[in-house]
């Protein structure tokens, strides 16, 4: 078993990672090929880097791959306020997935503040 799977953060990235996969799919039937994709990648950017920076030797490196995966969390909060906008997703979806990310969000600063104690 890989270190990040015990991690509450990357267990939260990839439930948040799924439902914008499912989001993805949806834009990707409008035609909306390129929006499909960056979503795609932004969402597994949450996860990667955690995983990413599990594997790193010191904390500071850690925390560095752990910052990059919660400005991937601004990124898809960016696109489903976007998306919304364009009436690509109902604003009851953009509230939801808000939230989550939100939440991805207090949640890797508090594990952040944990390795710098």
């Amino acid at each position: 078993m890989f270190r990040f799977e015990n991690l509450d953060i990357w267990k939260k990235s990839i439930d948040i990672a799924e439902e914008l996969f499912d989001i993805s799919d949806d834009i990707e039937d409008k035609k909306l090929y390129r929006f499909a994709e960056q979503l795609r990648g932004a969402a597994l950017s949450i996860s990667n880097n955690i995983a990413e920076g599990s594997g790193s030797n010191s904390r500071k490196d850690f925390i560095k791959f752990l910052n990059i995966a919660k400005r991937s969390c601004f990124e898809n909060a960016n696109m489903m306020i976007i998306f919304e906008k364009r009436k690509y997703i109902q604003n009851n979806v953009k509230e939801k997935v808000l939230l989550e990310l939100e939440e991805l969000c207090r949640m890797i600063s508090g594990f952040i503040k944990k390795l710098q104690d």
